[in-house]
Formats: C-alpha cells, sequence, structure tokens
C-alpha cells in the first residue's frame, strides 16, 4: 500500500501597518558593524521591499493577540522602513508585506533565514554588471544605484570581460579569484587561454606569473619612449593594457613596433625643429651612450635677459610662495591643495628660469646639436658643441727678432748659418779677383770680408741649450711654491678638459676622461650622470672661449673656487671600470682606496638599488639567494629557493628595495647592511623582532609579497558583495 505523502502548509502571509511592527529580542543578529540602514532605506525608495518581513504576533498574559506584530527576522529591513517613515517618504500606516509564523520559536526562524541564505557568487555579480550595461546603464548609473565605487563596477565588468572558457573554469573552481583578476590585464581572449594552458603545465600558478606571461613584449607606460610619444601611440591605434587591481604605472603598450615607429617619427619631427635653428649637424636618437659629447667644445649661449612681463610674474609668484607658506608655517603637513599650488608656482618659476639660450650666429652655424630622449620621458636637445673638423683655423705665431722684424725659421737660420761658412763664390760672374786692390806686393791675397756685424736669430742648439736651463730653474722654482703648482696643474687641466686641442700648457700632463659608450645602458639617463653633467656645464660657462686667456682668468678665481675647480677635474679622469680586455689590478685597488678615503655610499651618492635587470637578473640564483640571505635572513631566502631565476630575480628586487644592500664590486670596506638589518639577523632585539614580524606578515603564498592595497580594497568590495550589491538584506 503506497504511503500517502505529508503535505506541507506554509506561512501565511499579510499586509500589516507599520506602526503594528515592533523588533523582537528573539533576533539572533545582534552584532551590527558594517550593516548599513541608511544605504538599504534608499534602496528600498527606489525599488520598494523586494522581500517580506518574518513576523509573530505579540500575545498578552492570557495568550489572546494584542494586534502587534514582533519582528524575529528583518531587523535590518525594519529599521530602513522607519528611517523612511522618520524621513516622512513612508506612512506610519503604510502596509508592510509580512509572513506571519506561528509553529516553532523565534529564535529558530532568525538563525534559520540567515544560516540558509545562499550568498551570490561573485561572477553571477559579474555578469549581472554586464547585463545592466548592456541594457543601457552607465558604470556611474551602476555604481549609484548598489552604492559601490565606479572603480569596482569597472572591475566588475572587466572580470566579466575574461575569455568565456576562463569564467566557466573559475564557475567549476577550477581557478581562483586571484588568478581570474590576472587575466584581466590582457582583452585578448585566444592570449588569454593560451597563458592558462601554459598555466596548468606549470608548477607557478600565482597572478603575477599570469600577468607577466601576458605582458611579455609589451612596454610598460613607465618607459620613456611611452611617456615621450604615448599620445601619438594611442591616436595611431595602438592598445594599451591596463590592470584594474593592482598598480600599473600606467599599463602597458602592447604593439612595440608600432610604438617604435611613433617615437622615431615625432623624435625626427622635433629634430627638424631644432635644425630650422641653423645648427651645422643634427644627430637625433632615442638615447646617446654617456660620455658622447666628450672631446667637443661646447660654445656658451647667453640667456637673455627677464623681460618686464617676466620679471613682474617672477615677484608675483615667489610673493605668493612667501605668503602660502607663512601662512601654514604651523602645519605639520600643508593641506593638498597647497602643496599642489606651491608645485606649480616652482613649475612656472623653473620654466622662466630655464628660457632658451641665445648664441651667436657664426658660432650657430659651425657647431650642432644632439636630441634625443631623457629618462623622465621629455626632450632632451643638447645644444652648441663644435666638432674638431669644424674648429676654426689656428695660425701658427711668427718668430721675431729682438728688433721687431720679422724672423726667420729654422730653415731660414739654417741658410744664414750656411751662408757664413759657403767662402767666396767661383765663376765668370765673379770679378773680386780683379777689382780688389793688390798694392806694391804683387804676391799679396785679398784682404777676406770682415763678418757682419748684425744681430741675427739665436741658432737653435743654443737656444735649446738656454730653454733647458731656464726649464729646470722652473722646476726648482714651482716645486718651491704650491699654488702657483696647483694653480699651473689646474690649467693644463682645464686645457685639456674643456678646450679642444689646445697645446697653451708647458706641463706634460695628459689627463685622460674614460669613455662608457655600451658598458652601462641607460647611464645617462641617471640622476648620478645628471648631477655630474650639470657641475661639469656649470664650470663650462664660467671658464672664458678663448684657451689663450684661461690663465689669467684662473688668477681672478678665489682659493674656494679653484680647489672646487680642480676637484672636478681630477674627478673626470677617474677610471675604476673593470673589462676583462683590459686587466689593471693595481688601478681597480687604488680605485678601492680612493672609495675609502671618500668613504663613498653607493646607496646614497649613487642611488644605486639591485633590481632584476640592473643586477639579480644577471647573475646565478646562487648570489640571488645569498643577497637576500645577507639583507632578509634565510627564512625569507628559503621561501624563494623555489622559484625559477627570473621569477626569483623579480621576488628578490622586491624583498632587497631600500634595505641598503649592495653586492661586492660596490661595497667599500668595513661595508655593513643597514643598523635595522643587521639586528634583525644577529640577536632578537626588540626592534630586531618587529622588523622579522613586519617581513614575515609581508610573505604569503609561500613568499609571494603581500597583494596591493587597490588589489585588497576590490577584494573587500567582493566580500561585501551580498550587503551592497542584491541589497536584500
Amino acid at each position: 500500500m503506497a504511503k500517502t505523502v505529508q503535505k506541507i502548509t506554509l506561512s501565511a502571509s499579510r499586509d500589516i501597518p507599520f506602526n503594528q511592527l515592533v523588533l523582537s529580542q528573539a533576533n539572533v543578529r545582534r552584532i551590527k558593524a558594517g550593516v548599513s540602514i541608511e544605504e538599504l532605506a534608499l534602496d528600498i525608495a527606489r525599488r520598494s521591499l523586494l522581500q517580506s518581513l518574518t513576523v509573530r504576533a505579540v500575545l498578552d498574559a492570557d495568550g489572546a493577540e494584542t494586534g502587534m506584530f514582533e519582528i524575529p527576522a528583518g531587523g535590518r529591513r525594519f529599521r530602513a522602513l522607519e528611517l523612511l517613515v522618520k524621513q516622512k517618504r513612508l506612512g506610519r500606516t503604510a502596509p508592510i508585506p509580512c509572513v506571519v509564523r506561528t509553529e516553532g520559536i523565534a529564535e529558530e526562524d532568525s538563525l534559520a533565514e540567515n544560516v540558509q541564505r545562499a550568498p551570490l557568487h561573485p561572477l553571477d555579480q559579474f555578469r549581472a554588471f554586464l547585463t545592466l550595461r548592456e541594457k543601457g546603464f552607465t558604470e556611474e548609473e551602476i555604481a549609484a544605484a548598489f552604492f559601490v565605487a565606479v572603480s569596482v563596477v569597472k572591475q566588475r565588468l572587466r572580470l566579466a570581460a575574461v575569455s568565456p572558457k576562463l569564467l566557466d573554469v573559475y564557475a567549476e573552481d577550477g581557478m581562483t579569484l586571484d588568478q581570474l583578476m590576472a587575466f584581466t590585464v590582457s582583452p585578448d581572449h585566444e592570449r588569454q587561454e593560451q597563458v592558462w594552458e601554459a598555466t596548468l603545465r606549470s608548477y607557478n600558478k600565482e597572478p603575477y606569473q599570469i600577468r607577466r606571461l601576458l605582458t611579455e613584449g609589451a612596454v610598460r607606460s613607465s618607459d620613456k619612449r611611452a611617456q615621450y610619444a604615448g599620445a601619438a601611440y594611442v591616436a595611431a591605434g595602438g592598445a594599451v593594457m591596463r590592470d584594474l587591481f593592482q598598480p600599473d604605472d600606467g599599463g602597458w603598450l602592447q604593439d612595440a613596433g608600432l610604438l617604435q615607429r611613433v617615437v622615431c617619427e615625432a623624435l625626427e619631427h622635433d629634430a627638424a625643429v631644432i635644425r630650422a635653428e641653423g645648427w651645422k649637424w643634427v644627430e637625433a636618437a632615442i638615447d646617446f651612450s654617456y660620455g658622447h659629447t666628450y672631446g667637443l667644445r661646447l660654445i656658451a649661449g647667453e640667456q637673455p635677459p627677464l623681460t618686464e612681463v617676466e620679471s613682474a610674474a617672477v615677484e608675483a609668484l615667489r610673493a605668493e610662495a612667501e605668503q602660502l607658506e607663512e601662512i601654514h608655517a604651523h602645519e605639520d603637513e600643508l593641506p593638498d591643495a597647497i602643496e599642489q599650488r606651491l608645485g606649480e608656482i616652482e613649475a612656472a618659476l623653473t620654466a622662466i628660469e630655464s628660457r632658451p639660450v641665445i648664441y651667436d650666429t657664426a658660432d650657430i652655424a659651425r657647431a650642432g646639436a644632439f636630441v634625443s630622449i631623457d629618462g623622465s620621458g621629455r626632450l632632451r636637445v643638447e645644444r652648441g658643441y663644435v666638432r674638431a673638423e669644424d674648429e676654426p683655423p689656428v695660425a701658427e705665431p711668427e718668430l721675431s727678432d729682438p728688433d721687431g722684424d720679422s724672423g726667420s725659421s729654422g730653415d731660414s737660420q739654417r741658410e744664414a748659418d750656411d751662408d757664413d761658412v759657403a767662402g767666396p763664390q767661383h765663376g765668370p760672374s765673379s770679378d773680386a779677383a780683379h777689382t780688389a786692390p793688390m798694392g806694391d806686393d804683387p804676391t799679396a791675397q785679398p784682404e777676406a770680408p770682415e763678418e757682419d756685424e748684425g744681430i741675427r736669430p739665436i741658432p737653435d742648439r743654443l737656444l735649446t741649450e738656454l730653454t733647458a736651463y731656464r726649464t729646470l730653474a722652473l722646476r726648482e722654482t714651482i716645486g718651491a711654491d704650491p699654488e702657483i703648482a696647483f694653480l699651473a696643474v689646474l690649467h693644463v687641466l682645464c686645457l685639456k678638459l674643456f678646450y679642444r686641442y689646445s697645446s697653451d700648457s708647458c706641463l706634460e700632463i695628459e689627463p685622460k676622461s674614460v669613455m662608457f659608450g655600451n658598458q652601462a645602458p641607460g647611464l645617462v639617463d641617471t640622476p648620478l650622470a645628471a648631477r655630474v653633467d650639470a657641475r661639469h656645464r656649470g664650470w663650462a660657462e664660467q671658464l672664458p672661449e678663448d684657451a689663450g686667456t684661461l690663465w689669467d682668468a684662473l688668477l681672478d678665481f678665489d682659493t674656494d673656487s679653484r680647489e672646487a675647480l680642480f676637484a672636478h677635474c681630477v674627478s673626470l679622469t677617474v677610471n675604476a671600470v673593470h673589462e676583462a680586455w683590459n686587466r689593471r689590478p693595481k688601478a681597480i685597488a687604488h680605485a678601492d682606496r680612493l672609495a675609502d678615503a671618500v668613504s663613498l655610499d653607493m646607496v646614497a651618492t649613487g642611488g644605486w638599488q639591485p633590481t632584476a635587470d640592473n643586477f639579480l637578473g644577471r647573475v646565478t640564483k646562487a648570489r640571488i639567494l645569498e643577497a637576500v640571505r645577507e639583507a632578509k635572513g634565510d627564512a625569507i631566502a628559503q621561501s624563494i629557493d623555489h622559484l625559477k631565476k627570473g621569477e626569483m630575480a623579480v621576488r628578490a628586487e622586491q624583498l632587497l628595495a631600500v634595505t641598503g644592500w649592495l653586492p661586492e664590486p660596490l661595497r667599500t670596506s668595513g661595508w655593513q647592511m643597514p643598523a635595522m638589518i643587521a639586528a634583525q639577523n644577529s640577536e632578537p632585539t626588540e626592534v630586531a623582532a618587529a622588523t622579522t614580524m613586519a617581513v614575515e606578515d609581508s610573505v604569503v603564498r609561500d613568499g609571494e609579497i603581500a597583494i596591493d592595497p587597490v588589489e585588497s580594497e576590490s577584494d573587500a568590495a567582493m566580500t561585501s558583495a551580498d550587503d551592497h550589491a542584491i541589497a536584500a538584506e
């Protein structure tokens, strides 16, 4: 006999006036953190109430209904309705849809409603946002409707735009949300699927590895080429990949070939503008090797005086800056608006002070310019360099005799000496024997002519002897006069380092300045190179154009200026470069002594930091691990020892940032890690313990650096999807 299935009866529902509802003490939700009544009230006002309240009749002492109903489940909705009543947007007697419960107990109803509710899968939310946009909603309207930031809406829409195959994998828990976020970097579905297949075959499935594969071959927007011609690249149809979940420095320019073309076109256009100034030659390149101007003479231009309008603008800007600083002098931090305005004032003053230099027309016709891109993506123009072949011819000075007449050269001197010893001429044209008086003695010989008493140039040999003696006397005198000796050396150094082919010194000193060429790519764009070049240009502007007047100019310098110029000239002759083909162990050892003498600090002075490009990616894994071990300790080094070399280099760059770690060739004797790192790796002091805890907190997922704030914020928004997106509870 078939068993009869017991039919269930659902609780009755009815509309109850709002003023007959009260909260129940049986509601199990007691913690209200993160519960937004205001947002839910706005949502109810927009869409009406989407979910009924669960209520029970309030009974008197005899068990009879009093006409009031308590709410064990739906308290947040009731509070939102109450707020609308207070705002007079809802009547006090407005009917509220309610489910009236009579069975069980109130606490069970409250707990069941909260526990049995299934949260919306994130992918459903992504697709729902996409559906709303396809139906005409803007991103701003979606954000306003669900009380989230516009950036969150953009993130959800980007996630919904990932390849459908990968979304299906995510729906089946085949990949994590972090991995799905990484795939949003590239809009190319085919490429996304290829990278996912490669990720499945690899042991490394971390999000950063997915991002690296998707952006392989692309150019970062922080690259100087992208900053210089990024707008032209986009105008030419170039695609830019963006990461909405992590800071990306502006993203990646996907088509490197197109970028190279537009950069070259823009650079040639800018070079044509410089050529129009009349320079004899203009060389244009994305960058030049450091030292490309060595050996070329730099002509000095004149900066035009400020006009009345410019002078008034400078005074007004400086007065405004002083006033703002005085008003906010008592504040620890300047307001953002004030700080922004001070930056604008500084930029305006810099633009006025760096107005174009005016060159002489004759100099422009002889000199040239280099046009390139600096490290920040701005056009770099180096004007006024004269090549050796374009230098004006230098006339050789003529020797003159003591009488002031133009003297003869060495050859004419030798001809004069030959005439002295040649003796009389013989031949038909000589009538000396016939015309000479013979006197009474027929056997007498004609008298020899008297030697010419005129002043002739000093013979070369005698001149050599005299000047040799004078040279020795100069050595003795200068050797006893350190001040003049210093000036003489400074003079010859300046001649060789600031003037082309100048031989205006008797000192046999030949300074050499090392040419880096391609030994260190990118060196020209470093702040260190900029400081050295700026100092050199500053001295070049103070020295005279004519090498012949250099000595007098140096005599006019004060002692401090001479010493500073001398130090600069000596610094340009330093060569501590190690080259495999040019072994100089003693010179390198001396460079170490110099570094010790000046307490060289490659971090403070050179600004050097280990990166995957400049060191970590070009050494063995063992050296990478040793570097991390020295800076962070064994535990952190072990957390990355399983990675491949490229991934290890990237991770090590993050770990070594701002630690002050240096490889052996950059260390001075007695070098040590900064005190805090040293304390961390030695005895467990309070500081070391705090540092260790901070480092350990920063290493997650088997050594991966913790996610950036942008990504964390997006995850937080994801976690609160129920409260903000559906707004049903």
